[in-house]
């Protein structure tokens, strides 16, 4: 097909040039064209050399003598100078955090010991704790019995009494409500353990909220026994 289309473009030329057109003419049209330029040599080469660093006008000078060398030592000189400053920093701040640590005698508040000898069958001791009241309870066999015999499923806040103690005669509880932060009253309210006067919350004799508008039980906190008669709080 495109040798045929390039047949029939050269008997179109042959027919016009026959027809009296002269060859002149043509000849006059390819000496305009190739009279044309082929080639700008006059235009100005773009220059980038105000965008290259200066060490890069030397490319065989070992690029430690130039710029980048210099600015390497300046960076170690500075990164060696805060690397030592980082020492004497470090030691003000240590001894900032250090000053606004707790002191001994503030250290000795967060625990307590509590001579459980003293504290007699039956019998629910009201201590100071930071700044807390703390309720230390001798049960009885009866009251061990009964808060070990309650139906979890009737519990607003189901917990065991195994759960809640060490040993089964001491019941250890941060004496405040956990409805509004009220101090319960012991061996009083409907189940014999505690009764919060504020707004009548009632707790069993394991500290578990039974009736009221408290919605938690009262809360144990970290204990451990030294001895027998000896109990240590914090």
């Amino acid at each position: 097909m495109y040798v045929r289309s390039l047949v029939r473009t050269l008997q179109r030329c042959r027919s016009l040039t026959a027809g009296g057109v002269p060859a002149a003419a043509f000849r006059g049209a390819t000496a305009a064209v190739t009279t044309t330029r082929g080639a700008h040599t006059d235009l100005p080469v773009p220059d980038f050399s105000a965008y290259r660093n200066s060490y890069a006008d030397k490319p065989n000078e070992a690029s430690s003598r130039g710029e980048l060398g210099k600015r390497a030592a300046a960076y170690m000189v500075l990164g060696g100078g805060l690397a030592a400053g980082m020492v004497p920093t470090k030691d003000a701040i240590v001894g900032l955090l250090s000053t606004m640590s707790p002191s001994a005698d503030v250290l000795a508040m967060a625990t307590i010991e509590v001579d459980l000898s003293a504290i007699p069958e039956g019998k629910n001791v009201v201590l100071k704790w930071q700044g807390k009241p703390l309720f230390v309870r001798h049960r009885t066999a009866e009251e061990i019995d009964a808060a070990k015999n309650v139906d979890l499923s009737t519990l607003r806040d189901p917990q065991a009494d195994d759960a809640r103690v060490q040993r089964d005669q001491w019941m250890i509880l941060i004496g405040v409500c956990t409805h509004l932060g009220c101090v319960p009253i012991a061996n009083a309210g409907e189940y014999g353990g505690y009764f919060c006067p504020c707004h009548g919350s009632h707790y069993d004799t394991s500290g578990r909220i039974r009736k009221g508008p408290a919605p938690l039980n009262l809360a144990v906190p970290k204990y451990k026994f030294e001895t027998d008669t000896s109990l240590v709080v914090g």
